[in-house]
């Protein structure tokens, strides 16, 4: 009989100390906003996924092009390594990648801004008596 009531003390107390970490259920009513909600973050994860994987293809097709590989090559830029790193960034930094490289210059250079402003510097210069560079401007002086 003690060993039927210590067996049994024994049971008990092994499946309260099982049943102890469960939680119990609470069914309530969802609202349609947080319904709407969840699904509106879901559609924009999956858009920004889209955006990265797009901008990802991008950038791979950018690195592809000759005259980048061959720039890059000049650089001492391994192509494997390239787009190894373009593969290990992460989605939002793919995005940015791909945006600033949309948003460069196609010339990647500021020559020209350079020289129209040395031609508006000496005519000016022209203009107000300290160089005679252009035969067309008359000094103030």
């Amino acid at each position: 009989m003690r060993l039927n009531r210590q067996a049994t003390i024994w049971l008990t107390a092994i499946a309260l100390s099982h049943t102890a970490g469960l939680q119990a259920a609470h069914a309530g009513m969802v609202a349609t906003d947080a319904v709407a909600a969840q699904a509106l973050v879901s559609e924009a994860q999956a858009q920004d996924r889209a955006d990265a994987s797009v901008s990802r293809a991008s950038v791979l097709a950018t690195l592809s092009r000759a005259d980048v590989a061959e720039a890059l090559r000049a650089k001492g830029v391994d192509m494997d390594a390239a787009r190894a790193r373009v593969d290990a960034l992460s989605d939002t930094e793919v995005v940015a990648l791909a945006d600033q490289i949309d948003r460069a210059p196609a010339g990647a250079s500021d020559f020209i801004g350079v020289v129209v402003f040395i031609f508006l510097l000496l005519l000016l210069t022209d203009i107000l008596g300290f160089t005679k560079v252009f035969p067309f401007t008359r000094s103030i002086r």
